[in-house]
């Protein structure tokens, strides 16, 4: 008879495998080992649902309410047998004696597997870090809508021109796609919802400013894909600097390497992600850069046989990808069906295969009938682009529900040109005193 382990989880004789992270490779692993009556699939998470962070800046812009691009984790999983989902946040992980430690209690394990994914990276700017806006979980991109309208609001009480212009005056800092497509989706509602939301304000002052600090913007992709992408988004009004480096952000000015300056009531940091080491796995030697942890050809974490990592969080290094594969959802899929596959050979004691990553392409949206995409034998670019790069990503989407409703609202947003979720649900708190009598540039 099996009794009970630690967390309440029943303790079989099968083999415990234990997956930190309800992402796109945590999900997909967790998939593949619940399908088999062979192992004991255990996932952790501190949310209780998975988030479809492609789409994190639709919500931040009123495109999408948040329960469009998140679905309950239990609900993937619940035909499953041997699964079992904790509401737990991991914090140190003891490889020696096989445990992990988490806020609600310590769990055995027989294979780990680390999926935690990525956090905003400020590259150590905590003055940035204090003051600006990110957008990696549904959480920020609800504080930042609530910040991109109470900032409207804002405007409409001061008769100070300088303090209005600030107010309206966006700086996104990263020229990839979620910087990109952030900008897009502003420039949008610039053009045509805020004068229909605000006709007592010129909203034809807002200024919205896409700060790269390299030469060239989607720089992951084709030069194609970059040029006509800045070409989208400067006829949509968006200023973009390139070779440009944000330094510091006190709330309402940002500053700069040369000598420009914005004042500005939001920024959005979208230069960077990092992993999220777990104590007992934070040793220099198995960290690479941006805190990912080293993994071998079959996703084990260096020096550890039975931990695994996958996705943002791990790091493989081979000639292809020295700096590791990118940190975007296909890698992270690709690993977690592979790695499923290869516990399930460990289980069975047969030799495991090793990863190879299948580049499916990668593409970017930057407003209305205008997105570029990038496979492997084709590069194109405009409304054909656009109509492929929402029917990926509602393929992709967990969920029926979730799929119609994304759908619906697509439809409903490009035939009325509107986004009916900017609503203010819960306030975003910010000094306000601070733009008073400043001068913008």
């Amino acid at each position: 008879m099996s009794d009970i382990d630690a967390l309440n989880i029943p303790k079989l004789s099968l083999p415990r495998i234990v997956i930190v992270g309800g992402g796109f490779g945590g999900v997909a692993l967790a998939k593949k080992l619940s399908k088999k009556k062979e192992v004991q699939v255990v996932l952790l998470d501190k949310n209780n649902y998975h988030t479809f962070q492609p789409l994190l800046y639709q919500v931040s812009t009123g495109g999408l309410e948040p329960d469009s691009i998140a679905y309950p984790i239990r609900k993937i999983l619940q035909d499953y047998s041997n699964f079992y989902f904790r509401l737990a946040e991991v914090q140190q992980v003891k490889s020696e004696s096989k445990v992990i430690v988490t806020n609600i209690g310590q769990l055995t394990y027989d294979y780990l597997v680390i999926a935690a994914g990525s956090t905003t990276n400020f590259f150590g700017n905590t003055e940035i870090e204090l003051n600006g806006m990110a957008m990696k979980t549904i959480p920020q991109s609800l504080n930042l809508r609530s910040l991109i309208l109470e900032n409207f609001e804002q405007a409409l009480l001061t008769d100070d021109l300088h303090e209005r212009d600030a107010l309206m005056n966006f700086v996104i800092v990263g020229g990839g796609p979620t910087g990109v497509e952030l900008a897009g989706a502003l420039a949008e509602i610039k053009k045509g919802i805020l004068p229909k939301d605000y006709p007592d304000l010129d909203t034809r002052r807002a200024q919205i400013n896409l700060v790269q600090s390299g030469d060239r913007i989607l720089k992951g992709m084709s030069d194609n894909a970059s040029k006509k992408a800045e070409d989208f988004l400067e006829s949509l009004g968006v200023n973009i600097w390139k070779n440009t480096r944000v330094t510091t952000y006190d709330g309402k000015t940002a500053l700069t390497k040369t000598e420009l300056k914005f004042e500005a009531a939001t920024l959005v940091w979208a230069a960077g992600v990092k992993g999220v080491p777990i104590a007992g796995l934070d040793a220099k030697e198995i960290l690479a850069g941006g805190n990912r942890l080293k993994v071998n050809e079959f996703n084990q974490v260096m020096g550890h046989d039975r931990i695994f990592a996958i996705g943002d969080i791990a790091c493989m290094q081979t000639d292809a990808t020295p700096q590791g594969h990118p940190m975007m959802a296909q890698p992270a899929i690709q690993q977690g069906r592979n790695l499923g596959e290869n516990l399930l050979r460990l289980v069975r004691d047969e030799a495991m295969e090793p990863f190879v990553y299948k580049d499916k392409g990668s593409m970017a949206t930057v407003g209305r009938n205008k997105a570029v995409v990038d496979l492997k034998n084709y590069k194109f670019q405009g409304v054909f682009a656009w109509f492929v790069w929402m029917f990926i990503h509602l393929f992709f989407l967990i969920g029926f529900r979730n799929r119609v409703v994304v759908f619906v609202n697509w439809v409903y947003n490009y035939v009325r040109f509107d986004r009916e979720a900017r609503l203010i649900i819960r306030p975003y708190q910010r000094d306000y005193s601070l733009f008073k009598n400043q001068k913008t540039l």
